[in-house]
């Protein structure tokens, strides 16, 4: 093969060097990881893998996007520290799991929302109140929430051995949830003892015995086939809806240039309705699923509902103390719900 000559070499060298031969030979792409703790058939997980290949594709590759779910990097109560600390790019932790470091992302906690409808509630955390919260959000943890938040769906409760035919059923029951002291103030309210299991834990933790019962969504459940785990009953109270926070690191924000940045905001703003919807097919199917696996369900009337939440708005002033939720936003979002539903 023949040499170029080495004013040539050179040459090439020095446009190289000063970029001058285009920034698809300067600039190598930027990677994008996504941390999920969900298993690969989540919903949440699919959605969120649509999205990165949505994104590498719109970004005519200057993005390269990698998923890695089922805490193959980090559970969802560890992605926080590594956001602020930029060890990995993008995460979608619930709100339960960010209340550690802002209480108001504990907000949709509050008995005003028990048993209320899925638009009804988005309205508020679409709004002020939720812009308020990723205002919080991004000062404490040193990350950016790209959009709208995804809804899991609303959670209910689920035994092993103990039929659930009413709330009183949940009295003494260990109960184990995601975290967040909402969630453990909900358990106390109904007589039940809270228990903090990370999800990837659950299944084994269930068979295991290690707790009677807990608090999730159908489709989280009918995922993880929770049947095997030994699970068969079902209450479903529509307690509250748990949200998912898209964020990406600073760190890695700051890397991109502004069009980069307006593409991943864009693209997710694209894509959430689709991905609301087929968050509440999921929870529809995974009913039918879960039927199908031999759980048995009792599903309160609405009026039933209404009655437990008037209950609990007496006790809603100090469950936003014992919370650390801001005053002004818990009225702020009370009004906007209705005080009495």
């Amino acid at each position: 093969m023949a040499m170029r000559p080495i004013g040539t070499r050179l040459a090439v060298a020095l446009l190289l060097t000063t970029g001058l031969l285009g920034t698809s030979w300067a600039q190598a792409p930027f990677e994008l990881r996504a941390s999920l703790d969900t298993s690969a058939t989540h919903e949440r997980t699919i959605a969120v893998g649509d999205y990165l290949q949505k994104l590498e594709a719109a970004s005519a590759g200057r993005l390269k996007t990698q998923l890695f779910h089922s805490a193959q990097l980090y559970k969802d109560v560890n992605v926080p520290k590594a956001l602020r600390e930029g060890s990995v790019e993008m995460a979608v932790p619930g709100t339960w799991v960010l209340s550690g470091f802002v209480p108001d992302a504990e907000m949709d906690q509050l008995p005003v929302f028990y048993g209320q409808p899925l638009d009804k509630q988005q309205l508020v955390f679409d709004g002020p109140v939720g812009q308020k919260i990723n205002a919080e959000l991004q000062q404490k943890l040193g990350a950016t929430v790209i959009g709208p938040w995804l809804q899991l769906g609303y959670s209910n409760h689920y035994s092993t051995r103990k039929p659930l035919n009413g709330f009183k059923d949940l009295e003494g029951m260990k109960l184990r949830n995601s975290g967040g002291a909402g969630q453990f103030v909900r358990a106390k309210f109904f007589g039940a003892i809270p228990n903090m299991t990370p999800w990837p834990d659950v299944p084994l933790s269930l068979s295991q015995g290690n707790f009677d019962g807990l608090t999730t969504t159908n489709e989280s459940a009918a995922s993880a086939k929770l049947w095997d785990s030994g699970l068969r009953y079902v209450l479903e109270d529509h307690e509250y809806i748990g949200y998912y926070v898209p964020m990406i690191s600073l760190v890695f924000w700051k890397k991109l240039p502004p069009d980069l940045q307006k593409l991943v905001v864009d693209v997710w703003a694209q894509n959430i309705p689709a991905y609301r919807q087929k968050m509440v097919a999921a929870q529809e199917e995974a009913h039918v699923t879960l039927v199908e696996h031999g759980l048995k369900f009792v599903t309160p009337t609405q009026p039933e509902l209404d009655a437990v939440r008037a209950r609990m708005m007496k006790t809603q002033d100090d469950v936003a103390k014992e919370l650390k939720l801001t005053p002004e936003l818990v009225k702020q979002a009370t009004a906007e719900m209705g005080a009495g539903g």
